[in-house]
């Protein structure tokens, strides 16, 4: 069975948070969202640094430069949020 590597169709349009909850509005017109609480340095984020919250990699990434923090959005929207030790 062949596999295909998903992050190359999985593309955010746009990105914003309200409250803690990060919002991807998704090519394929998907709107998804997933808890700052899934990644330690946003869950620790003062709410302005969270919000601050930029689209890198044409759309195939989140940056957040104050907090020196990357998440692929097909991670994200995959569910697949890194596990704590």
């Amino acid at each position: 069975m062949a596999t295909t590597d998903t992050s190359e169709r999985v593309v955010a349009r746009r990105c914003w948070v309200e409250g803690r909850r990060v919002w991807l509005d998704l090519a394929d017109e998907r709107l998804v969202s997933f808890p700052a609480t899934k990644y330690q340095r946003l869950a620790e984020a003062p709410q302005a640094l969270l919000e601050a919250v930029h689209l890198r990699v044409q759309g195939q990434a989140l940056r957040w430069e104050e907090l020196d923090e990357d998440i692929w959005v097909a991670d994200a929207v995959l569910g697949r949020f890194p596990t704590v030790a």
